[in-house]
């Protein structure tokens, strides 16, 4: 929000300086990001009086000018504005300066052959106004050869950004009773009178959406000349960033950003009948102020007549029914409406605006009949006019809340100790009653505070959050205990060990855009999608973690990146039971282009496959603890990876402790990725904790005192048999004596039937306290054989 330091002075009686109330303003919560010095925009620019005024030879639209700058030395300039003339005084900006508006620096240049020494300007060029018919007109006594910014006068202009839990900030005026607040001035009042109606208001005004809009005030004004509002107005708005239009709007503009309390004027000619707000009807339209036509829906309230929709209530109004030049009878609109469906309706409609923001966040309920008082006591000053009586539809929902308070709670909360009378003139400075027991009624103008710990807030940023000393937490003697929880230290195992195998790390955001986030959903009631997200593109929470990788693999590949390995440990988000959230940690990795580059001793270059990311799946699962010995590979990946070349890691039948595998090609369509990605996806939620007491230390390393035999082993199974479920039926046939099983061999050609293959394996026995006779390897081999019989396998001879 902009404002300049004399509209801050219109409502607060002050001597600080600009650079005082900036640090004030920072002080108390309130961030400055920047205060703009407007003379420093008109350096190089000069009061100068015009001596001659003759016409150019080549040129019948320009003259050619004498100009006094004070110096003595009149200087040649070219201009084109049709007022320019002998005698009168204006401002020259001389060759060097930069023009405000466009940004053009001037140089001494020929036009049409004659020399000019710089221009003449109008308001517009300075951005101090809209008028460009001709060039700045100063008073005769303006002295000549002066800076312009010191004649027209420096007024800093602040640039303040309001956090959404402070509506009453909002406007000028809200600021100015903070900073009174903390002691840098003292408050001015209100100046609003009770406008007395002379006549009945001929347009009947009600409510039909109490909920959407529970009050609607409004008053007639005929007579009214709608013509450019004073000087002073539009200075203040174009502080602003606001550009003046014409008197009314301008005035419902004013108060809307020195008050916080937006209004509109419509053109009564252009209304039929009664004005209502109501809820929209499916399939309703509407043209709104900025040249769009929206699409309205039964969610929505707006503001119409017998003949149709004007406004979309609290946002915008509508083109057909906006006040003109040639407007003469106004009605004002001042009205309450529900916070919750005005933000519903913007952020469907994608549509904001200044009075969207302030709505949204909550306007003062009780300031409908100053508001429209300040409204009307500014059109009849301005515009003229005579009002009507005013009509009141509805009831605002103004009843003040009542906070239990205790002052030692600035010492619990705030950690510091405030005197409770000065605790009580701080809460009383911003609009707060306590009673004697404590008893704190908030104003109706702070709906942000609901409870004992909002007012501790308020108490400690008046006093200044710079006085709160500075307090180490206390410390029992000793070696610190360890404060990681389990959940913590995995993340960290995971994270080194992702990052010792070459994968680099990724933080995206755990927001997506809907399609991407239901490319990888599990289903329609999996997904969350966002009330209020940061963006329309950013509506869905992350079901996985690879939407965003597969983003970044994007950005990079598209940057000339030839290989790209990358992981990310973070929470992806599912529906739970009965539509709970449910947060999971995880971690994707992404192994995307050259696993490695062409070479002289490798030949081409090799891509990744599903194999590696089977590898990387199985190692980070070490880390982190889970039994990969007892893991099952098995298809299900699902519809994003290619189905012949990816699988599940599965503890069980049920329990999925990862996918991985290469990505689908419609998957890779779909992020507009060309080259090969595999894919990981570890659930760390899912896998099993350690049983018994954990502890600090390994135990103790005991060689076996005897050698370890190998035997190798030969069989033919279906070649559908994954080699893995051989492995591990093998050993779990002698949990005694056999410690590893490694399969070293795959072969299918000649010698294996048609449907099978040969899949040979090392196994690895070990004695415990003597050695292996004959008979006991014989025994052992009878048990891997049978064990392996019961897959279907059968050993070669």
């Amino acid at each position: 929000m902009k404002f300049s330091l004399s509209w801050l002075q219109d409502h607060l009686e002050t001597t600080a300086t600009a650079d005082e109330i900036a640090a004030k303003l920072n002080a108390i919560g309130l961030e400055v990001e920047g205060v703009e010095d407007p003379a420093a925009k008109l350096t190089g620019f000069r009061v100068a009086k015009v001596l001659t005024a003759a016409r150019h030879p080549d040129a019948d639209k320009l003259q050619v000018l004498s100009v006094d700058v004070g110096d003595g030395t009149p200087l040649q300039v070219v201009c084109g504005a049709p007022n320019a003339r002998a005698g009168m005084i204006g401002v020259l900006g001389l060759p060097g300066a930069i023009v405000p508006a466009g940004g053009m620096e001037l140089k001494k240049s020929a036009i049409r052959g004659v020399e000019s020494n710089g221009m003449m300007c109008s308001t517009r060029e300075l951005e101090l106004g809209e008028d460009h018919d001709g060039i700045i007109e100063l008073p005769e006594d303006a002295p000549l050869g002066m800076a312009f910014a010191d004649y027209h006068g420096s007024d800093p202009v602040f640039d303040v950004a309001i956090t959404p839990n402070r509506p009453d900030c909002m406007g000028v005026y809200g600021i100015a009773r903070d900073l009174a607040a903390a002691g840098l001035g003292t408050m001015k009042p209100v100046a609003a009178k009770a406008v007395v109606g002379s006549f009945p208001c001929p347009t009947e005004i009600r409510t039909d959406d109490p909920a959407g809009c529970p009050a609607f005030y409004g008053r007639v004004i005929k007579g009214v000349s709608n013509g450019t509002s004073p000087d002073w107005m539009q200075a203040r708005l174009l502080s602003a960033g606001q550009r003046p239009i014409s008197a009314l709007v301008d005035i419902t503009n004013y108060v809307m950003l020195a008050f916080g309390r937006p209004a509109h004027a419509y053109d009564l000619a252009k209304l039929t009948g009664a004005i209502f707000a109501r809820r929209a009807a499916d399939g309703e339209s509407v043209l709104a102020l900025n040249g769009k036509e929206y699409a309205l829906d039964s969610s929505m309230t707006v503001i119409a007549d017998d003949a149709g929709v004007h406004d979309i209530a609290g946002i915008m109004g509508g083109e057909h029914s906006g006040c003109s030049e040639s407007t003469t009878d106004v009605l004002l609109e001042v009205a309450y409406f529900d916070s919750v469906r005005i933000g519903d309706t913007g952020r469907k409609l994608n549509l904001t605006s200044d009075a969207r923001q302030r709505f949204e966040r909550g306007v003062d309920p009780a300031f409908l009949d100053t508001g429209l008082d300040l409204l009307t006591g500014l059109i009849l000053e301005i515009c003229g006019g005579e009002p009507s009586e005013v009509v009141r539809a509805g009831t605002p929902p103004a009843t003040p809340r009542v906070i239990a308070y205790d002052p030692a709670r600035s010492l619990w909360l705030g950690g510091v100790t405030i005197p409770d009378d000065t605790q009580r003139a701080m809460l009383a400075a911003l609009g707060f009653i306590a009673d004697d027991s404590w008893n704190v009624t908030v104003p109706t103008w702070r709906p942000d505070v609901d409870g004992a710990a909002d007012l501790v807030e308020e108490v400690v940023r008046i006093h200044g959050i710079d006085n709160v000393a500075s307090v180490a937490l206390p410390r029992a003697d000793g070696v610190a205990r360890p404060t990681a929880t389990p959940a913590q230290k995995l993340e960290r195992r995971v994270r080194r060990a992702a990052a010792a195998r070459g994968l680099n790390e990724a933080v995206t955001w755990s927001f997506l855009p809907v399609p991407e986030a239901e490319a990888f959903a599990t289903g329609n009631d999996g997904l969350w999608v966002l009330a209020n997200p940061i963006s329309e593109d950013m509506k869905a929470m992350r079901p996985s973690l690879l939407p965003g990788l597969l983003s970044a693999v994007r950005r990079n590949v598209d940057r000339g990146a030839a290989s790209l390995r990358l992981f990310e440990l973070g929470r992806r988000y599912l529906r739970g039971a009965n539509g709970a959230s449910d947060e999971r940690l995880t971690l994707g990795a992404v192994l995307a282009g050259e696993k490695t580059p062409r070479g002289w001793a490798t030949g081409k270059a090799q891509a990744f496959d599903a194999f590696d990311a089977k590898a990387e799946a199985l190692a980070l699962l070490a880390e982190a603890g889970a039994p990969v010995d007892n893991l099952a590979v098995m298809g299900e990946a699902g519809p994003q990876f290619h189905p012949g070349q990816s699988g599940t890691l599965r503890l069980g039948p049920k329990t999925v402790l990862a996918r991985f595998g290469m990505l689908h090609p419609a998957t890779l369509k779909q992020f507009d990725i060309g080259v090969p990605v595999a894919a990981v996806e570890l659930f760390l939620e899912a896998i099993p904790g350690k049983r018994g007491a954990a502890t600090f230390a390994r135990s103790a390393y005991a060689p076996p005192a005897l050698q370890a035999v190998t035997r190798d082993f030969a069989f033919l199974v279906d070649a559908a048999l994954p080699a893995g479920d051989l492995v591990r039926t093998v050993k779990s046939a002698d949990k005694a004596n056999i410690v590893a099983v490694r399969l070293f061999d795959d072969f299918r050609g000649q010698g294996v039937p048609e449907g099978q293959k040969s899949l040979a394996i090392e196994v690895t026995l070990q004695p415990g306290d003597k050695s292996y006779a004959e008979a006991d390897l014989k025994a052992i081999a009878e048990r891997v054989t049978t064990a392996a019989g019961k897959l279907g396998a059968v050993l070669r001879g």
